[in-house]
């Protein structure tokens, strides 16, 4: 049995000078994601572990840390120590991703593994059954506002079917240019949560985006 279609506005997308407000923006959403960026792995710099500390004191939302950084087995923990719902890292930034994987859990969050659109599935589909989340980008990671890259729904179908088989236990996201065009294949494919940056918090009121986007994919299911 699928989960309901869970909703995650991106705070890339939100306005930085006021992110506990933009928090409360969108109440009635299933996660916040965060995305980390170094300025090494993926060229631009965001925002790291203390803005995510002061905004796990300002939201009861589940925040979704995003990793896209080198080295995340030397950073990803404190996240979840901090307190993070879930913690994704790149499959691509690490040689032992379960390892990673492992401490993350330790630290008292959920494991996620993503991969950017041109990494292949299959290296990664056996230890999976070592995370929580598969993060499978729609966009290449590192700006918002990209267009979405429908041929990466072969990855998001081949993993459904694992875990409608009961052969995988683990929860499929997606992140980059979802929005109300593209949604509705994104839910079709097997997609449980949709990661939204300026689909949302572009929108006049971002809490009723979030519902429109999660009635959309829910009736695509």
């Amino acid at each position: 049995m699928q989960t309901p279609p869970m909703i995650a506005p991106s705070i890339l997308s939100a306005d930085f000078a006021k992110l506990g407000a933009e928090a409360d923006a969108v109440a009635g959403a299933d996660w916040l994601h965060v995305d980390v960026m170094d300025g090494h792995f993926v060229p631009n710099l965001t925002l790291g572990l203390p803005v995510v500390q002061s905004l796990l004191k300002s939201t009861d939302i589940p925040i979704d840390c995003h990793l896209m950084i080198d080295d995340p087995g030397r950073w990803a923990p404190g996240y979840a120590e901090a307190g993070a719902y879930n913690v994704t890292f790149h499959a691509e930034a690490t040689d032992d991703p379960i390892a990673v994987g492992r401490d993350i859990r330790a630290a008292g969050a959920k494991a996620g593994l993503s991969i950017k659109p041109g990494t292949d599935l299959d290296p990664y589909l056996e230890i999976l059954k070592s995370f929580d989340t598969l993060l499978v980008m729609s966009v290449e990671p590192g700006f918002g506002g990209q267009s979405f890259i429908p041929e990466v729904l072969d990855k998001v179908r081949r993993v459904r079917s694992l875990v409608d088989s009961g052969e995988l236990r683990v929860l499929v996201e997606i992140d980059g240019g979802i929005n109300a065009d593209t949604i509705e294949q994104a839910a079709e494919a097997g997609v449980d949560c949709f990661v939204a940056g300026s689909a949302v918090y572009n929108a006049a009121d971002p809490a009723a985006a979030v519902q429109s986007l999660r009635a959309q994919a829910t009736s695509a299911r």
